[in-house]
């Protein structure tokens, strides 16, 4: 199991599906991939392990800033949770495609129980200190280097090639559905009982996909045989996208999105503390109009079922241009309603760019393109939360918000004229928003997803 020497070492061969199961041919709809059994476990396991970690999530940022009283320090928090992914990510993506995936998340999804629940224990104890968030945070984001690509390679293995967009559609809005959920629940147990419950709670709930995992029919999966420990694979993951447009500016843009626009609970706890003087009830609506618009988002994308750039760079600009427009919301109702088109429109850019390169990508490859993803998208967070968190605290919410939302709108721009110019198409602005057409360039590499 160890990523050594190996993760540098010549490519084996490129493995084939063993006992492929029969393809699923039926038509998309906006729940399709719900008709598949492993799946539907799959998914029921996720609904509720992800309510947990919503209620995790809120619960430690509030109790972050309870005990330091700096947004700088939910910053740090973030920030520890997901360095991991940015030193490790890459051959948690080699490890992924050597080992069988149902198995690995066996293991993976219990140790994530494991650490919500000792801090559960620390805090209703009493004897939580900030270094001891620092420290669950941080180990919960060494299991996710190996859980992240693996759960996102694992969705085709259960569905096939025919649902795979609407399977990672309907993952996200199984996200969102808990972030509707989870917020709430956690205000309220951090006012009625305090933090500890949420974390303890969020422990326990990862028995569900555990058990889920264990009721699923290996037969019935579209299971890629591991790849051998061979040399070179690390590189050969990394030349593998290098040399492809379809996946490496995606890549790229949900990267610039990761590290500088979806700082939220930076900016939603200084909004809550700082500009509008609520508590953690306010904080939790914040975080569940956000999950509105998020699940919205995931839904329109089950339901169209097909990944598309375009939609990709107009939902990048639009994302950015309303993270600019709230920040200077005037008023709180003005500010809480522009949060529901921000989660949809972010969230919108988040699964086109998952489907886009799970669809782009060759099955032996996936578990180290996806880790690839997950390390930009998510990996970027130690620098950009910190960095967040110190603008923030200088110049306070509005602008720590705005120069997101700005950065977010420069790297959608660049990134939509850079596909242009390399599938030797044009930007164009029309009802549908901005759409690439042909150009009379000379083609230098086409695009086929463009």
């Amino acid at each position: 199991m160890s990523t050594g020497n190996g993760a540098d070492s010549a490519p084996g061969p490129i493995s084939t599906p063993t006992k492929p199961a029969p393809r699923n041919t039926a038509k998309n709809t906006m729940f399709s991939s719900l008709k598949i059994r492993n799946y539907r476990l799959f998914a029921t396991g996720q609904v509720v392990s992800n309510t947990g970690t919503w209620m995790q999530r809120i619960a430690q940022d509030w109790l972050v800033l309870s005990l330091t009283g700096s947004a700088s320090a939910v910053g740090i928090t973030i920030a520890l949770q997901f360095l991991p992914m940015l030193m490790f990510g890459l051959y948690g993506g080699v490890l992924t495609d050597r080992l069988p995936k149902r198995p690995l998340l066996l293991a993976t999804q219990g140790a994530m129980g494991l650490t919500g629940a000792a801090l559960g224990v620390l805090t209703i104890t009493g004897h939580v200190q900030v270094w001891h968030v620092y420290l669950t945070a941080f180990l919960l984001g060494l299991v996710t280097v190996v859980d992240n690509p693996a759960r996102q390679s694992f969705v085709s293995e259960m569905v096939g090639p025919d649902q795979l967009a609407n399977a990672v559609s309907l993952n996200s809005a199984n996200f969102q559905s808990a972030r509707l959920i989870g917020p709430a629940v956690a205000g309220v147990l951090i006012t009625a009982v305090g933090s500890g419950w949420a974390f303890l709670l969020n422990g326990l709930s990862f028995a569900a996909p555990v058990i889920g995992l264990l009721l699923m029919r290996p037969h019935e999966l579209h299971a890629t045989e591991p790849r051998p420990r061979a040399k070179g694979q690390l590189r050969e993951g990394l030349r593998y996208v290098a040399g492809r447009p379809e996946l490496i500016w995606p890549i790229v843009l949900v990267g610039f999105i990761g590290t500088f626009g979806f700082n939220f609970p930076i900016w939603l706890t200084a909004f809550t503390d700082d500009v509008f003087h609520g508590d953690a009830g306010t904080y939790g609506l914040f975080n569940t109009l956000i999950a509105v618009g998020s699940l919205a988002g995931a839904l329109l994308a089950a339901r169209r079922g097909h990944a598309r750039l375009r939609l990709l760079v107009t939902a990048a600009v639009l994302f950015g241009i309303l993270l600019t427009v709230t920040a200077f919301a005037p008023g709180f109702w003005l500010f809480a309603a522009l949060l529901v088109p921000i989660g949809m429109f972010g969230l919108t850019v988040n699964v086109v760019a998952n489907s886009s390169v799970q669809m782009a990508t060759d099955p032996a490859m996936r578990g180290r393109v996806m880790a690839l993803f997950m390390m930009v998208f998510t990996g970027g967070t130690p620098v950009g939360a910190p960095l967040t968190g110190w603008v923030t605290d200088h110049f306070g919410a509005r602008v720590g918000m705005a120069a997101g939302g700005l950065i977010a709108l420069a790297a959608a721009v660049a990134i939509g004229l850079v596909l242009s110019r390399v599938g030797n198409l044009r930007l164009r602005v029309d009802r549908h928003g901005l759409t690439f057409v042909p150009s009379n360039r000379p083609t230098r590499s086409l695009i086929p997803a463009a």
